[in-house]
């Protein structure tokens, strides 16, 4: 059986190590991925999908190989969208009738507006509120024969339809996050008057457009070869590339320091990019390497200009680039990058590193010639350059390495006060000082990162196997890159989550659950906090209900919940469990007693309503309401129980006897409600039904004994009836599957066999999916393809079965 699972795909499997690799990973803001097998084939990019562009060179005897990113594709506008020249259009929000795409159309009573248009106030000219809009732009070409290749550039939200001259040439269902390019032909245009029109529709969200058309340059210069990309490794803290670049050999490590029990480490937004170069004929070779990383790092559009500079400090060359307008936190979203603080690159003095800044498109050409003039300081898309030479190079290895930074200057705003990042908690450290301490504990750092890797994946390896383990290092950086660290007003710990591609709110209660297995075993005062901020939200009034909240904004914005309803079972079941998972980490119960009060408000909410929860949402939101939720059921049953656990540690005995009276009393109550024979349902109404009962891991990682082992027996074998190829289906109801949910469901299994056989498929779909984002985990359970989501921070819930290993150790 388990063969079967695992036969489909070897070859791939032996290619891919990932869907996407990361690379730089800090927090939301400063997060780069390549989103393909060999890092040269596509540029680089934040985990949006925006580009963030990294390009890797290197010069050998004369000759250059190409080894990171892709060199900027240049255009030159044929129609000027909004950011390189102001121009208006004909709109009606009026469905028109006649031929309205049609050149003779007259459009007479069609309104005239400046673009962009749209519905935010900051960044459209023209203000669209409505459903649909009907847009039309005439223009002139003299020759259309002198376009090289013709592209349409566009950024829309919703679903469009564009016809140039008439004949539909783009249209797509969804919206872009950015401009644009498309291809389309330059047949389609005519020498003098052309007109574009466009219907947009708006189906959720904002609304937005904004377009032209672009002529594609030529590429000029020495032709670049491909360096020939051997082997990627992806571990805990670092991703491992090895090249051939011709006679030389390089390998190529990218470094993300998060060391999750030092916290000063951790929260130093600074990663490492190491070359090690050596001859692979036994001969000498000239060699120097380049690397161009681009200021739309540190913008949130590519339209924004930035300044750039080139300075010296604490022996290190240090490029330093940011938005003309910095507006430091004005703005909170789910699809954003951050446009306020600086991004810097750094290398060290004793490399002879050569330091410079050109336009995008001019970085590699510098290169090729030889060039390390700076070329600008201001602009849009500019390129921040460093050239390093190793010299003549045989065949014992040289080593050089450079430094990516980005200071934030503040990076939360909560409950009104911004607060700076934890590295500056006292506002008096610079980030000079931070690159210059990265620079000097380079060495101890590496061999820090090197020794947790082997450590991290050997205990993995022991706890799950060879695909777990696996899976677990997938998870590691994304999960901890989707936080940022602030320390709050009254001195607490804020370990906040941004709900990265699902909403974009602040430490929202059910995206730290998923995630907490790996914080509580490799730090719980991270653990601490993920909730710190909710209990606050609570206990200072500003929440005045009798559940947990869901979340506290939209990041990095937490001035209180801004999703749209309450989850109060869900919620609140989560908070207390999670509580009683850090009291059991720690072996103390101080956190909970300082909470106690809130915490009893809470449970006494689960005991009402906790056992046969009414119409309302859960974790698994997309999936709509539910009312009769087995699995909710449980959360609550769990959560009375962790309770009266709690109450045990902290000397309370008479509360800890009543409240695990009740949770005992409620499990035989749902054995009776849910049993449907082989299995247990979806809903207590409908024994037709069926769901993973993820919930249940906590009774058997916290050692609460309450449900029978026949109640994990039975939904195990029955789980094993259901597996697809990449996963469990969530539940009955259709073929998605969350793999978050897939591997608790897997640590309660019996038998390590019924582990493995549940935790492959998720492998598979790491190594096969065509969805080539940050590790999604919502996904179609037979096509791999992502329903939603990616680069969340729930993958650190892969670490469940290691924490129930750790945990039962004692």
């Amino acid at each position: 059986m388990l063969a079967c699972f695992f036969a489909f795909g070897q070859t791939q499997a032996q290619e891919r190590t990932a869907p996407s690799y990361p690379l730089i990973t800090h927090n939301p803001n400063f997060s780069i991925w390549s989103n393909t097998d060999k890092l040269q084939e596509s540029t680089t990019t934040h985990w949006t999908g925006s580009d963030h562009s990294l390009l890797g060179l290197i010069n050998v005897d004369g000759k250059i190989y190409r080894f990171m990113g892709k060199e900027e594709v240049r255009y030159s506008p044929v129609l000027g969208t909004s950011d390189e020249t102001p121009y208006s259009v004909k709109y009606t929000e009026t469905e028109p009738t006649g031929d309205w795409k049609a050149a003779s159309y007259a459009a007479a009573d069609w309104k005239q507006g400046a673009m962009p248009l749209g519905d935010n106030p900051s960044t459209v000219k023209t203000p669209w509120k409505g459903d649909n809009i009907w847009v039309r732009r005439t223009f002139t070409v003299a020759d259309p024969s002198a376009i090289n290749e013709l592209f349409l550039k566009i950024d829309h939200d919703d679903n469009i339809e564009l016809y140039l001259n008439g004949k539909e040439v783009y249209s797509k269902k969804g919206w872009t996050n950015t401009l644009q390019y498309f291809p389309i032909s330059k047949g389609d245009l005519k020498a003098g008057e052309n007109i574009i029109a466009i219907h947009l529709a708006n189906t959720a969200g904002g609304r937005f457009l904004d377009f032209g058309l672009a002529d594609k340059q030529k590429e000029k210069g020495a032709k670049v070869e491909l360096a020939k990309e051997n082997s990627v490794d992806v571990t805990a803290t670092q991703t491992l590339y090895n090249f051939t670049c011709g006679k030389v050999d390089l390998n190529l490590t990218f470094t993300s320091p998060l060391l999750l029990k030092d916290l000063s480490l951790m929260s130093r937004p600074v990663s490492y990019i190491t070359y090690s170069v050596k001859a692979n004929d036994g001969k000498s070779h000239a060699v120097k390497v380049f690397l161009g990383a681009s200021s739309d790092i540190a913008v949130f559009r590519p339209s924004q200009e930035v300044t750039a500079t080139k300075y010296s400090a604490n022996n290190l060359s240090i490029l330093k680039t940011g938005t003309v307008e910095q507006p430091i936190l004005q703005k909170g979203a789910d699809d954003m990058r951050i446009d306020w603080g600086y991004f810097y690159v750094a290398a060290p003095k004793t490399s002879g590193a050569r330091q410079f800044i050109t336009s995008g498109s001019g970085a590699a050409g510098a290169f090729q010639t030889g060039s390390t003039v700076s070329t600008a300081s201001k602009g849009k898309s500019l390129s921040l350059n460093t050239v390093i030479p190793f010299g003549t190079v045989g065949k014992t290895a040289v080593e050089r390495f450079v430094e990516l930074g980005y200071d934030e200057i503040y990076a939360i705003q909560y409950f009104g006060t911004n607060l700076r990042p934890w590295w500056n908690n006292s506002g008096k450290a610079t980030f000079d000082g931070q690159l210059s301490a990265a620079a000097t504990g380079y060495k101890t750092v590496m061999a820090q990162c090197a020794a947790f890797n082997k450590e991290i994946y050997a205990a993995a390896l022991k706890s799950g196997g060879k695909e777990y383990a696996h899976l677990c290092m997938l998870a590691y950086r994304q999960s901890i890159a989707a936080h940022n660290l602030v320390k709050s007003p009254k001195g607490e710990i804020l370990w906040l989550s941004k709900e990265n591609n699902s909403g974009g709110f602040i430490n929202t209660v059910d995206v730290t659950y998923p995630s907490a297995p790996l914080y509580l075993i490799y730090n719980p005062k991270l653990m601490q906090g993920m909730l710190n901020g909710i209990f606050y939200f609570s206990e200072s009034g500003k929440y005045p209900h009798p559940w947990a909240a869901h979340d506290l904004g939209t990041y990095p914005r937490a001035n209180g919940q801004t999703y749209g309803e309450p989850m109060p079972v869900e919620e609140s079941g989560n908070m207390i469990i999670l509580t009683a998972a850090i009291t059991k980490a720690q072996n103390d119960g101080a956190f909970a007693k300082l909470h106690w009060k809130t915490l009893s408000l809470w449970v006494d909410y689960l005991v009402k309503e906790g056992l046969d929860p009414k119409t309302q949402l859960c974790t698994d939101d997309f999936a709509g309401h539910l009312a009769r939720n087995a699995n909710l059921s449980v959360k609550a049953i769990v959560g009375i129980a962790c309770y009266a656990q709690m109450a045990e540690k902290l000397g309370m005995a008479d509360t800890a006897k009543k409240y695990r009276a009740i949770a005992e009393s409620m499990v035989p109550k749902w054995i009776g409600m849910a049993e449907a024979g082989d299995h247990y349902a979806l809903t207590f109404d409908n024994k037709d039904t069926w769901s993973q009962k993820y919930n249940l891991v906590w009774d058997k990682v916290l050692n609460l004994n309450l449900f029978p082992q026949k109640v994990y027996d039975t939904e195990t074998k029955y789980y094993l009836t259901k597996n697809n190829k990449f996963g469990i289906p969530l539940d009955s109801r259709k073929a998605y599957t969350k793999n978050d949910w897939i591997l608790w469901t897997a640590a309660f299994a019996p038998t390590q066999a019924e582990f493995e056989a549940l935790v492959k498929p998720v492998y598979r779909h790491s190594i096969e999916t065509e969805s080539r984002v940050p590790l999604n985990d919502f996904y179609d359970s037979n096509t791999g393809i992502r329903d939603n989501f990616k680069a969340r921070s729930v993958v650190g819930g892969f670490y469940m079965k290691l924490l129930s290993d750790r945990l039962n150790m004692r």
